[in-house]
């Protein structure tokens, strides 16, 4: 299981997250000599684990002043662990997490600015578009390692049995995905299945595609869910209306839906773009899959940077060969490792190139690649109290729209005075 997948449950520490920073005034005294530090990583695909044990190793072979010890932490539960870590004092000194996740933490004083202990070279070969994703309030929180797009998997042979002309290109429009899913639905298949038990994430991040921001920016942050914003639910609905998008499946997760794909009982799935490994290993041999081209409203290709990253506690002795290990591990060889291991994207413009270049010709990278062309940093990074909005207040709005319980009116209204709520 990967982080993105695991996050949206661990909220509770993060709401309750009401510890004094004990080092937010400044930086602890330096080690210089021969030193430990403390990596703690939650990744739990075993090609994950080995590729970050191969980075690690190879780093300790050639710095013996300077050993990193990994430890392996659980994917669930990670806030709880890390707010008791921190009011113990006995937190890592490089943190393994996601931006959403670690952005409390940060805003609590707990994450040193990496702006002037990574090198110069690593930031600027970080993608603009993340790079902004892991600065908040002018401090850079996270080195960004790994990300996720969602896009379109399909099943060549239902589309063509369906009669409907394949999308190619650099993008394809959510009027083309609807009318694709419509002409390929049949009393045995449907058109497109899609997980969105927690559909919180999927729906901002593909509003961005419409210009639909959600958050403002600024101190007080403020929420206004307007029809850029409700573009991407409606237009769900909609396909669940018509018959064409899998009622069964929006209340399921996305690897559960991967099960109705693969029996061929829906067309197309929108998944994230990570489970190209599992569909690659597990997609059954006589079936013809592809990834379409990125979906594209009226403002593009957008959507939301919300990458894996690599943290460095405040209190950490050692801050500096921290940040000398995060530059190594965040070099193209390592990144391309990772990424490969995961099934994920590079952060960076030359692992990027070099993972398409590693994958010319292997089915569907090109259109996940392709997919990232639009990431930008999402304004619900810099709203402190987004975790406990999405989780008590959004996904069961989103899930009751798709149920039919709500109307779009009251799904708007509902999400904004949660959001109010949350903020009081």
């Amino acid at each position: 299981m990967k982080l993105h997948r695991t996050v949206a449950v661990a909220t509770m520490a993060v709401v309750s997250l009401s510890l004094a920073a004990c080092s937010a005034g400044g930086t602890p005294a330096q080690s210089e000599g021969p030193v430990e530090i403390k990596f703690q990583s939650f990744s739990d695909q075993p090609a994950a684990i080995a590729a970050t044990e191969e980075i690690v190793a190879a780093w300790n072979k050639d710095h013996a002043d300077s050993q990193i010890k990994l430890i392996q932490a659980p994917s669930d539960s990670l806030d709880d662990k890390l707010t008791t870590q921190f009011a113990g004092e006995v937190a890592p000194d490089i943190i393994h997490y996601e931006i959403q996740g670690i952005a409390p933490f940060a805003r609590d004083g707990y994450i040193a600015d990496l702006s002037s202990l990574l090198s110069q070279k690593t930031l600027d070969d970080i993608e603009p578009g993340v790079l902004d994703s892991v600065t908040l309030d002018g401090k850079i929180v996270g080195a960004p390692t790994e990300l996720q797009t969602y896009v379109v998997f399909a099943n060549k042979g239902l589309l063509e049995s369906a009669g409907v002309s394949i999308p190619t290109g650099d993008s394809m429009s959510w009027d083309t995905f609807a009318e694709i899913a419509k002409a390929s639905t049949t009393p045995e298949v449907h058109g497109a299945a899609w997980g969105l038990k927690s559909p919180t994430a999927a729906f901002l991040s593909l509003g961005l595609g419409f210009d639909g921001t959600f958050f403002g920016t600024g101190k007080d942050v403020s929420l206004t869910v307007g029809e850029k914003e409700m573009e991407v639910p409606n237009r769900v609905r909609a396909m669940i209306d018509a018959g064409s998008l899998d009622p069964i499946g929006v209340t399921q997760s996305s690897s559960d839906v991967l099960a109705t794909f693969y029996g061929g009982k829906a067309a197309m799935t929108v998944q994230g773009s990570y489970q190209i490994a599992n569909v690659a290993a597990d997609a059954p041999a006589d079936m013809d899959w592809i990834v379409l081209p990125p979906l594209e409203g009226s403002a593009g290709i957008a959507q939301a940077a919300t990458p894996q990253t690599l943290s460095i506690n405040i209190d950490s002795a050692v801050q500096k060969q921290a940040a000398e290990f995060i530059d190594y591990f965040m070099q193209t060889d390592n990144l391309v490792k990772m990424n490969t291991a995961d099934g994920l994207i590079p952060t960076t413009t030359s692992a990027r190139a070099a993972i398409a270049e590693q994958n010319a010709g292997v089915n569907g990278w090109d259109a996940i690649l392709a997919s990232a062309a639009g990431l930008k940093g999402p304004t619900f990074l810099g709203a402190d109290g987004y975790v406990r909005w999405k989780d008590t207040v959004a996904t069961p709005g989103f899930q009751k729209f798709l149920g039919k319980e709500i109307d779009g009116a009251r799904l708007a209204t509902d999400l904004e005075a949660g959001w109010a709520q949350v903020n009081k």
